[in-house]
């Protein structure tokens, strides 16, 4: 469907837990995070019917996030019956590839089409204290598996307090030697990353000019999608920049959030939805329930503000949004 700036939502991006066994530095606090309960989040069935009322309004494409998708319970079985519902066509995971690397040929199976990690570094000492628990070894691991059972590999990395800035070309390589895109995402201003200084995607592409005289732009690679990217000396993969703060791109969005607590989010910046869990729990029907979300489709706002300041601006850190 179409919403009143005659953008095509095809897109549903899926929360499906708050917690995370990783505390990024521009995303989590270390130690005084709070976790929704189990009655607090959808279950299984909550979701289902989400999906499916979205299904028939012709939302094609879910991707699974978090928090930590892949440490919600069952997990394996929810991708699966979401790929049983009439209308889905794609079903992605963002994810931060620590865990359940030996469930990926299972996940494939079941109709996952591709990944998206966030991997802020590939040295093993600065991984661990970007994200204060995680072993670089393990994401390494998930990838290649991946890779081998054919699923669409997208890196997401974010250069924060220019802790990792010295790493953009490490990561440029990695599209040189296999089938990933790198995806470099500018630090958005929501949560902790508040407080953190990040780099703009115009000086990440200097640098990789600086180095390579083969940068070819490809533009977008994926419908609706906000990444530009370039091709570096013809490499199986792609560089790509996702610049939600230098270069807003809401002209072209198609999607909507759905939190792991069942609130519908219209954009990433505002706070402005509503909770579709609350109405399932009260005896929302089928029918009703599709309404509700085909109205707050339509009304998504126009773009997102991040550099001004506005009263209706979220104020959740962005493992309770859904990243």
């Amino acid at each position: 469907m179409k919403d009143r700036f005659n953008r095509e939502i095809d897109y549903l991006r899926l929360s499906v837990t708050d917690q995370c066994n990783l505390r990024c530095v521009y995303c989590m606090e270390d130690t005084t995070q709070e976790f929704l309960p189990k009655c607090g989040k959808l279950s299984d069935d909550e979701m289902i019917r989400i999906v499916t009322a979205c299904a028939r309004l012709g939302i094609k494409k879910v991707r699974l996030t978090g928090g930590e998708p892949l440490v919600r319970p069952g997990i394996v079985e929810l991708i699966k019956r979401i790929h049983d519902i009439d209308g889905i066509e794609e079903i992605y995971l963002t994810t931060n590839g620590t865990v359940l690397s030996d469930q990926v040929k299972t996940l494939a199976h079941h109709g996952l089409k591709g990944v998206n990690i966030s991997l802020d570094s590939l040295k093993a000492d600065r991984f661990h204290q970007i994200t204060r628990r995680g072993i670089l070894a393990n994401v390494l691991k998930f990838i290649d598996e991946c890779l081998a059972y054919g699923l669409k590999v997208k890196l997401n990395t974010v250069l924060v307090d220019e802790v990792n800035q010295d790493e953009i070309l490490d990561f440029v390589r990695l599209t040189l030697e296999k089938p990933i895109d790198v995806r470099f995402i500018e630090l958005m201003p929501i949560g902790v990353g508040k407080v953190h200084k990040g780099v703009t995607n115009e000086e990440v592409l200097q640098t990789i000019c600086s180095s390579y005289s083969d940068v070819v732009e490809v533009g977008k690679a994926d419908k609706g999608g906000p990444a530009t990217y370039v091709c570096v000396n013809q490499g199986p993969g792609k560089v790509g920049f996702i610049s939600a703060v230098s270069n807003c791109f809401c002209e072209s969005c198609n999607r909507i959030r759905v939190s792991a607590d069942g609130f519908l989010k219209q954009c990433l910046h505002f706070k402005f939805g509503v909770s579709l869990k609350d109405l399932i729990r009260a005896g929302i029907t089928d029918e009703a329930l599709q309404h509700v979300i085909y109205e707050q489709i339509y009304h998504k706002p126009e773009k997102h503000l991040f550099n001004q300041e506005n009263i209706d601006e979220e104020v959740k850190f962005m493992n309770q949004i859904g990243g």
